[in-house]
């Protein structure tokens, strides 16, 4: 018997807002909790003054018991996980391997509620952290009604980093019920139905590539690596930020240790790989797709070994709302929209062509990704290491953004032999000849050419010989409020060199 098609709202999840809540997320919790939001209002001023830890430390541990609403606890959860991140990251000194108890008990239990680690996660900055600027239903949540309701630094930059993603999550609502949908009609054999959705999908995320290649209007990538990005981290792998154990929370003797915000804990952008079957794998083992005849099989046989899955992606699932994870165990289990393409391909051709359009648009989306990653943590950090002697005037560098490498994300994770095979093996699993030559065949051809070369990128993402990066990282910032075109993104396939360490981890949104 087949496994049960997931029903959205059983797992927290709407057709009308995807992950977010249908309602905004409330603003302010009652006042029995207003030592916990005065401060939080205050959040930027407090850290620029740096008396953030002294008043923290004066309040009184609050009780969890008067949450008595889930808005209530997505907003303590919103609340702890900004207060304890700048508690731990707020000195320009030394980051503070200590939570005190007034943060650390309540943390420990409103995370414990959502089945989340006590670390900002997306969910806290992304998903529950906004309001509308005008009051609007939520097809109407879109970038520019949109604003956060807490931040480290109260700059638009910052802002706007948080709100490209919220804005996304909502447009994948749809993304979600046409995926089910075709799944639906994959079991009554009805292909035409399974076309007309797969079109819907491929069109829904070309939207949200739309969406992402904004990050560029509001978001200044210097301000991001130095002001934004230090706050992001979590304690693991952060030895270099001067976090070698990890943070001990409240009375509790051992260290703890987590990975920072990671856009790889958005369960969207895991959901749409599910349904689309693209398989992930250990970074460093790329593996091509095996022949359809396995895979509509489903056997295991002798001498065909079950592919491992991305360690990374997978520990990822941990810093979702339970709900959320568990809907990605449950479609999981039923995605099949790649075998009923495979096996009804020559009957109806459309279908092998909206498929491999659906993979078009997800490696564009990966394609912006690294373009982001490469302009706002890659090529600063290598301004950085080239500088020489700090200039009077730069900016004082504390936390992540003094850490010597940049390899790694604040998931914490090496950055872009992750992104780049994320986005290498969504093209595998094209079911058509022309999909395969156009996502797989391209890109390993153009891969061998520009790995022989000795290139950088410049803030337009074209190869360029002879060029430094720090002249890079200048023409990025003098060009930041114009949004680049990047529907050609040429040599991103192009081996990437940071550091004599890929496997350092450094940390990627």
């Amino acid at each position: 018997m087949l496994p049960e098609i997931p029903r959205l709202e059983d797992y927290d999840i709407s057709p009308l807002t995807g992950f977010l809540p249908e309602t905004v997320p409330l603003a302010r919790l009652p006042s029995y909790f207003d030592a916990w939001e005065n401060l939080v209002e205050n959040l930027p001023a407090l850290i620029l003054t740096k008396r953030l830890r002294t008043l923290v430390d004066k309040i009184p541990v609050l009780s969890t018991d008067n949450l008595t609403t889930e808005p209530e606890w997505r907003r303590a959860c919103v609340i702890l996980g900004f207060l304890s991140h700048g508690y731990v990251w707020a000195s320009s000194d030394e980051p503070s391997e200590h939570l005190p108890k007034q943060l650390a008990e309540p943390w420990l239990k409103v995370s414990d509620h959502f089945e989340l680690p006590p670390i900002n996660t997306y969910a806290g900055v992304c998903l529950w952290n906004f309001k509308t600027v005008l009051p609007a239903e939520p097809q109407e949540w879109g970038l520019d009604n949109l604003a956060t309701l807490n931040t480290f630094t109260g700059c638009i930059d910052e802002s706007w980093f948080y709100l490209v993603s919220t804005a996304i999550e909502r447009q994948g609502a749809p993304c979600l019920v046409a995926g089910l949908e075709a799944i639906r009609a994959c079991r009554d054999y009805d292909s035409d139905k399974v076309v007309r959705n797969l079109q819907f999908l491929a069109e829904s995320i070309d939207a949200i590539n739309t969406s992402l290649g904004r990050m560029y209007e509001m978001c200044d990538p210097h301000t991001f690596y130095y002001r934004i990005r230090p706050f992001l981290a979590g304690w693991k792998n952060m030895k270099d930020a001067g976090l070698p154990h990890g943070v001990r929370y409240g009375d509790e003797t051992e260290y703890r240790a987590y990975s920072g915000g990671s856009n790889a804990q958005s369960s969207l952008i895991q959901a749409l790989d599910i349904l689309l079957n693209v398989e992930h794998h250990p970074t460093g083992e790329h593996q091509h797709r095996p022949p359809p005849t396995v895979l509509l099989s489903k056997v295991t046989e002798a001498g065909i070994s079950t592919p491992k899955k991305n360690n990374f992606i997978e520990e990822m699932r941990r810093y979702m709302p339970g709900p959320h994870r568990r809907f990605l165990e449950s479609l999981t289990q039923v995605a099949e929209i790649r075998d009923y393409v495979v096996a009804n391909s020559e009957k109806t051709p459309a279908l092998t062509l909206s498929y491999d359009a659906c993979l078009a648009m997800l490696r564009t989306f990966r394609d912006k990704h690294i373009q982001i990653v490469s302009r706002y943590i890659i090529l600063q950090a290598q301004a950085k290491n080239n500088a020489g002697p700090r200039p009077i005037a730069d900016t004082r560098r504390h936390g992540l953004a003094a850490a010597s490498k940049a390899s790694r994300g604040t998931g914490g994770t090496a950055l872009l032999p992750f992104l780049k095979q994320a986005r290498d093996e969504t093209g595998d699993s094209a079911a058509g000849t022309w999909g395969k030559r156009l996502l797989t065949e391209n890109r390993n051809l153009l891969s061998k050419l520009t790995a022989k070369r000795n290139i950088t990128f410049s803030s337009e993402s074209e190869p360029e010989e002879n060029s430094t990066s720090t002249s890079s990282a200048s023409k990025s910032s003098k060009r930041l409020k114009t949004a680049p075109d990047t529907s050609e993104l040429r040599g991103l396939a192009t081996s990437w060199q940071v550091g004599a360490d890929d496997n350092s981890g450094v940390t990627h949104w």
